[in-house]
């Protein structure tokens, strides 16, 4: 035989064998389950036509779970797999079992913008700077110490809330119409400014207590970026589109981002050079003292003993801190007064609780909070029944994986559905109505907790990406709601039998609410004008 022919047929039968061989020993693999149900997409743009065509997307998004029947659905948005939840178990199986994985953010226009380049802790994806920022957090903003050493600028926001409200409804002597959104919106404003900067004001303010225009100002820039920082930009789908900014998202957060710093840059460049001046031992520079939140920042050191913070990181994480403390207390209070107003039974309820607790000789102070059980279950269910938001923030899978019976691709992004939770008709019993009872126990003695750690609704999250300032964020909502019920006596308005509880497409109640307001305290309780 031809030597050459025979080599040929050596090598054939070598690799015949061989394939032989693997193929015995080749594992199979089970098949990879499907993905949650969901449109079909169209090629490259997924299901943006239809995203663009139904907005608001979050109800086109809510829509599609009821369609479909489902708890879980999946949406392509160009090339990004969508995952919406609205089941406590699914949730659970996301922010609990699987909670490693799914622990980064995802990559967006806004999200740059506002962390400047991500700097921050909440928005940023999972990294070494996402570390950075949290243990600064945990370590040094948010610790027990440092939340008791901010209770004193805390208390005079609680007065001036008071006292604001005093001086609307004590010119008359039955009392007045407020503005009750004004009061709490600035309330919380307020309270962060002063924790961040030792003052409430960026001017001179009003003389009653009230904002002025570079507070409303400031304000309204917050609740801009709040608005747009999730919002479903195109854009963030679509990155090819996104020198058109055909949403105009861009543009919005360019300008809030714009007013924002310029009211908080000139006071942190100047402490900043303060600080820096004081370390590089100028003469005649007094040492700076701790007063607020900046100072801490600026002080904090690295192990070469250099900042451990730049001037942008800090700016931006005041920035991001701000934001998710301007809009809960207040939605909270205002949805919560106004259901109350109409079933006053409840207002007479919080009222003889506040009495109990804290007498008529005294405003309420942090250190009742805990015991207001009633109120805190007021303001919790107002929390379930009235998200500030569709969506939380959303969730982004660094592997693949496999969650309630579905794929979950590397990449997806995981958004749990705030009204889908808190509205659930599987979890809560008649969920439309406004039943604070129903997160009160049997044990008296048992503390009504904001937090919501089995994400039956949305409060602070859980997990690695759960909100660090919980605590100070319960304070400072609870603190808000507490001194509108204790101080004042709360009716409808004149010719009105019943307040108004439409949703804006915000999700925010439509109207501000106007509510009839009297002193219920001697007039030596409410803090000087």
């Amino acid at each position: 035989m031809n030597p050459v022919i025979a080599a040929l047929l050596f090598l054939a039968s070598s690799i015949f064998f061989r394939f032989l061989i693997q193929k015995k020993k080749r594992v199979v693999l089970p098949p990879v389950p499907p993905l949650p149900p969901g449109p079909s997409p169209w090629p490259i743009v997924g299901c943006m036509p239809e995203m663009w065509r139904n907005r608001p997307a979050y109800r086109w998004i809510h829509d599609i779970l009821k369609q479909l029947n489902t708890d879980i659905a999946c949406v392509r948005l160009g090339n990004v797999h969508v995952i919406a939840v609205k089941s406590p178990e699914i949730a659970r199986e996301f922010l609990k079992k699987h909670d490693a994985i799914f622990a980064s953010r995802p990559i967006t226009m806004a999200t740059h913008l506002l962390s400047s380049g991500y700097l921050t802790a909440g928005v940023v994806p999972m990294g070494q700077q996402w570390k950075k920022m949290r243990r600064v957090l945990i370590a040094d903003v948010f610790n027990q110490s440092r939340v008791r050493w901010l209770l004193d600028k805390r208390n005079i926001e609680a007065d001036n809330l008071m006292k604001f409200l005093y001086s609307q409804c004590s010119n008359s002597e039955n009392g007045s119409v407020v503005n009750v959104r004004t009061a709490a919106q600035h309330f919380s404003a307020n309270t962060m400014r002063r924790l961040f900067f030792n003052t409430r004001y960026f001017g001179k303010g009003r003389e009653d207590g009230g904002p002025g225009l570079e507070e409303e100002k400031h304000v309204s820039a917050l609740f801009t970026i709040v608005l747009n920082v999730y919002a479903f930009c195109v854009s963030d789908y679509l990155p090819w589109l996104r020198p058109f900014d055909i949403d105009g998202h861009e543009k919005k957060v360019r300008d809030a981002l714009k007013t924002i710093r310029q009211y908080q840059d000139p006071i942190i460049d100047e402490r900043v050079r303060k600080w820096r001046c004081f370390n590089l031992q100028e003469k005649g520079i007094n040492e700076p003292v701790e007063e607020d939140l900046l100072d801490v920042f600026i002080s904090l050191k690295g192990e070469n003993g250099q900042p451990l913070l730049s001037a942008e990181e800090i700016k931006a994480q005041i920035t991001e801190l701000q934001l998710a403390t301007v809009d809960n207390p207040f939605s909270i209070a205002e949805w919560g007064l106004s259901e109350m107003l109409n079933q006053p039974e409840m207002l007479t309820k919080a009222q003889e609780e506040l009495n109990r607790v804290v007498g008529v000789d005294m405003l309420v102070q942090e250190s009742h909070l805990p015991h207001l059980h009633y109120i805190r279950a007021c303001a919790r269910e107002s929390l379930r029944l009235h998200p500030v938001a569709p969506f939380n923030l959303p969730h982004v899978s660094i592997a693949d994986a496999i969650v309630a019976g579905y794929f979950i691709p590397k990449g997806s992004s995981v958004i749990l559905s705030r009204i889908g939770l808190g509205r659930n008709p599987k979890v809560w019993e008649n969920p439309l109505k406004f039943d604070p009872e129903r997160h009160l126990s049997g044990d008296a003695c048992q503390q009504v907790e904001l937090e919501e750690h089995e994400l039956r609704f949305i409060s602070f999250t859980t997990g690695r990406r759960g909100c660090m300032g919980g605590s100070l964020g319960t304070t400072i909502t609870v603190m808000l709601f507490a001194r509108l019920l204790h101080g004042f006596t709360w009716s409808m308005p004149p010719e009105v039998d019943k307040i108004d509880l439409t949703e804006a497409q915000t999700l925010f109640k439509l109207n501000p609410l106007y509510a009839h307001a009297k002193p219920r305290l001697a007039t030596t309780m409410y803090p000087p004008v």
